[in-house]
C-alpha cells in the first residue's frame, strides 16, 4: 500500500498482539470489589510518563475530581488525549503534569496556547472526531482505521496520520493509528462495586475509552447494587471486566455538570477563565481548589458548600435520559 502523505506529529503505537496479551493476563475477570479511595486509585494506576485519556468534557460528565487528584499527586511527563477537553489541559499544564497533548480541542485559556507556542508542551494535532476514532481502533484491537475527514487539511500535516491509496477505489484515504491509553478516566452516573457502569444522556466514547485503555478508573455519582444492574442489563454502558478501580465521587464533575443530577457551576468557570490568562493567577487557582484541600470531599465541603451543591441540583431541570 503506497503512502501518499504522512503527518509529522509525534505519536506512539501499541502492538495489538501485545495489547491482547496484556488484557488477557492483567485484566481480572473475577467479580471482586474494586471500590477504593480516589487517592489510592490514582496512586495505584497513574504513573509518571503515562498516556492518559478520558471521556467527555469539563462542561458535562467529565472526570474532574480524578484530574484534580492527578495534579495533587504531582504526576509528571503525562501525554494527554484532549478530545472534547476544556479546562483539563490548562490545569494539568499549570500543575506541571504534561509532556504533550494529542489535540482534538486544545483547551481553554491563553496560557496553554502560549506554552505550546513556546515549546514547553508538545502537541500532535488531530480533530475531536479522529482522536475518538483512534480510541475506537484501540478498542477494536486493530492498528488503524480509515477516515476522509483529515484529507486536504493542515491538521493532517501536523497529525500522525498517513494518506494511502484506497485499494478498492484508488482514491486517497487517511489512516489514523489506534491509541491504547495507559489509563482511561470515565465519570458515570451509576456503578456497582465490581465496575458495571451506567452513563445516561449524551456522551462521546465512554465504552471505547474503557475498552482501549490498559487501566480504567471509574468515578461514579452513585454506587448501586449488582441486583439493580442485573434487572436492566441494557443500561450498562461499561462492563465490570474493563474496569480496574471504582471511586465513589458524588459531584465528581464539578465545576461541570452531570446530566439529570446537577448543572455546571458557571461562576466557577468564569473564575477559571479570569485566572487562565496569567500564570500566577492560575497557580493561585490550583492552590485554592487542588493543593489546599486533601480530597474531593474536602473540596466539596470547603470550596463549594452544601448551599451551592443544592442550588446546582435544583438547576438540573432537564431529566430526560436520566433514570
Amino acid at each position: 500500500m503506497d503512502v501518499l502523505q504522512a503527518g509529522i506529529g509525534e505519536f506512539s503505537v501499541t502492538d495489538p498482539d501485545e495489547l491482547r496479551a496484556f488484557m488477557r493476563t492483567e485484566k481480572r475477570r473475577a467479580m471482586v470489589d474494586k471500590v477504593m479511595p480516589e487517592a489510592e486509585a490514582i496512586r495505584r494506576y497513574v504513573k509518571d510518563g503515562d498516556y492518559v485519556s478520558f471521556d467527555f468534557s469539563s462542561f458535562t460528565r467529565g472526570p474532574a475530581s480524578l484530574v484534580r487528584e492527578i495534579i495533587r499527586q504531582r504526576r509528571r511527563d503525562l501525554w494527554f488525549a484532549a478530545k472534547f477537553t476544556l479546562m483539563e489541559t490548562t490545569l494539568l499544564a499549570v500543575g506541571g503534569c504534561l509532556r504533550g497533548v494529542d489535540v482534538g480541542f486544545l483547551g481553554l485559556g491563553r496560557l496553554i496556547g502560549k506554552w505550546v507556542q513556546e515549546g514547553r508542551i508538545k502537541v500532535t494535532e488531530w480533530t475531536n472526531g479522529t482522536l475518538t476514532l483512534r480510541h475506537l481502533a484501540g478498542a477494536m484491537g486493530v492498528p488503524f482505521l480509515p477516515t476522509r475527514s483529515l484529507l486536504a487539511t493542515d491538521t493532517l500535516t501536523y497529525s500522525g496520520a498517513k494518506v494511502v491509496q484506497d485499494p478498492f477505489t484508488g482514491k486517497p484515504i487517511a489512516l489514523v493509528p489506534a491509541v491504547n491509553p495507559d489509563v482511561g478516566l470515565v465519570h458515570v452516573h451509576q456503578c456497582d462495586i465490581y465496575g458495571n457502569a451506567r452513563c445516561f444522556g449524551p456522551g462521546v466514547s465512554p465504552l471505547e475509552t474503557a475498552m482501549a485503555s490498559k487501566r480504567t478508573i471509574i468515578s461514579t455519582e452513585e454506587i448501586i447494587t449488582t441486583d439493580d444492574i442485573r434487572k436492566e442489563p441494557s443500561k450498562t454502558t461499561i462492563p465490570y471486566y474493563m474496569v480496574d478501580a471504582v471511586v465513589y465521587a458524588p459531584f465528581g464533575s464539578l465545576p461541570g455538570g452531570t446530566q439529570g443530577l446537577y448543572e455546571m457551576d458557571i461562576p466557577h468557570f468564569l473564575e477559571f477563565m479570569g485566572a487562565s490568562r496569567d500564570e500566577q493567577k492560575m497557580a493561585a487557582y490550583l492552590d485554592k481548589y487542588v493543593y489546599s484541600v486533601a480530597s474531593h470531599e474536602e473540596f466539596l465541603d470547603k470550596r463549594v458548600g452544601m448551599a451551592r451543591l443544592l442550588e446546582l441540583k435544583r438547576q438540573a431541570t432537564i431529566k430526560e435520559g436520566y433514570h
